[in-house]
């Protein structure tokens, strides 16, 4: 295979994106399934004790999200892009919890149309079933809310950080794993599939990791924009499962031969999703820049 060189490098590749970030420590303990999970709290927690790694996806589409932008916009983020929390030399990302998800397949079947659209018109619907779901669709409405809030206010490190943060919601509300109970695999026997998905396979395609947008749009209703997104995010969940349990079919682990079979399986699953999410990034920047009336940034 074309990738077999990137793919049999995997740990290698970890190994430097953890010295990069200057995070030499071993992995630690978390909560969840003994082959892993998503994060849940906090770095330096119990649960966050693992070594943390630099998160690609939010890279590629942060950086592929300044290329959406139109021209007065777009030259504003790339002079400033190594400002931007994910781009630094030395990269930041915010900490994952399970507030970053929404199990919205626990509340009712696709195509979710009876889904309240607040979160307290959820939190009275489904009382406690609702309790631990997480507040993905909210943790978005939020961010964009102070991303207006930093344009209007002109502060240049606001902006960067905020329009960072989006980005990186952008890239959880389009990963199908975090809109379902299933986000570890645990219902179907496949344990771990989170990290699997989300951390290791973009390590594993490396320079393949490429993502190709449309250009950012006006977002008419931006709060409604984001269930719409859940919609076509969720319809690709059965083919991450079915494409992950072909890729272990036949091998004893989770090692080279696995992440190979990943690569050539998911990896389209994965480009197509970024791509979205570069979009929708670029799209949620530009909105709020129009709104708060295309201030002159430097």
């Amino acid at each position: 295979m074309t990738r077999h060189t990137a793919v049999a490098g995997l740990t290698a590749a970890l190994v430097l994106s953890l010295a990069a970030l200057g995070t030499a420590q071993a992995p630690g303990h978390r909560h969840g399934p003994p082959q892993g999970g998503p994060p849940q709290g906090p770095p330096g927690g119990p649960e966050g004790a693992r070594a943390r790694i630099v998160e690609l996806a939010q890279q590629t589409v942060v950086a592929g999200a300044i290329d959406t932008l139109p021209k007065q916009l777009k030259a504003f983020y790339k002079t400033h892009r190594m400002e931007m929390p994910s781009l630094a030399l030395e990269p930041t990302f915010p900490p994952r919890g399970p507030d970053r998800r929404f199990m919205v397949d626990r509340l009712m079947p696709f195509p979710f149309r009876e889904l309240p659209r607040s979160e307290a018109a959820l939190k009275a619907k489904y009382a406690d079933k609702a309790e631990g779901i997480g507040r993905l669709p909210w943790l978005v409405q939020e961010s964009y809310a102070r991303l207006l809030d930093a344009y209007k206010a002109g502060d240049k490190e606001k902006i960067l950080n905020e329009s960072d943060m989006l980005a990186g919601l952008a890239v959880d509300l389009n990963s199908p794993l975090n809109l379902t109970e299933n986000y570890d695999g645990q219902k179907t026997g496949q344990h771990g599939l989170w990290v699997r998905i989300e951390e290791k396979l973009p390590q594993a395609m490396g320079k393949d990791l490429k993502v190709s947008p449309d250009a950012a749009k006006y977002l008419d209703n931006p709060k409604e924009y984001v269930f719409s997104v859940i919609e076509g995010t969720y319809v690709w969940l059965d083919n991450v499962l079915y494409m992950d349990e072909l890729a272990k079919r036949g091998k004893a682990g989770y090692g080279d031969p696995y992440f190979e079979d990943l690569v050539r399986r998911v990896g389209p699953i994965l480009r197509d999703r970024l791509s979205h999410a570069t979009e929708d990034a670029g799209s949620y920047w530009y909105t709020a820049w129009s709104v708060t009336g295309r201030p002159e940034l430097k």
